[in-house]
């Protein structure tokens, strides 16, 4: 299929429908939390457009990025109920963590606010 500007179209990948909904709830959760300035998804990924190999983002990226009121990295990497890091994922948020920000993996909005109690008291 060729799209408006003549480019072709790869076929769309299919998401897992759980994990993309653990995203929604996590990130609307992650905005209405009292402790959180802003948060945001961040698209990771590649593709092909012509013959154009394009990535976003970059390997182990969490899935959202934000900052605290309190002025600190904030990093999210949301997986579906059974979903597990890979070690590039967890190395970022062990990155995170160490630099004084605040990055944790979240299956669904009662993950973030767990973490975001623990953490900020």
């Amino acid at each position: 299929m060729i799209d408006l500007f003549g480019l072709e179209q790869q076929t769309p990948r299919t998401n897992d429908h759980k994990e993309a909904a653990a995203l929604v709830e996590v990130l609307k959760a992650l905005r209405a939390h009292p402790a959180v300035s802003w948060a945001e998804r961040q698209n990771t990924g590649s593709t092909r457009i012509g013959g154009r190999f394009i990535r976003f983002g970059w390997p182990g990226c969490a899935d959202i990025l934000g900052q605290l009121r309190d002025g600190r990295f904030l990093a999210v990497e949301v997986k579906g109920p059974t979903g597990k890091l890979r070690p590039e994922q967890s190395v970022f948020l062990e990155r995170i963590n160490g630099a004084g920000g605040m990055g944790f993996m979240a299956h669904d909005l009662r993950d973030v606010f767990n973490k975001l109690g623990e953490n900020l008291g």
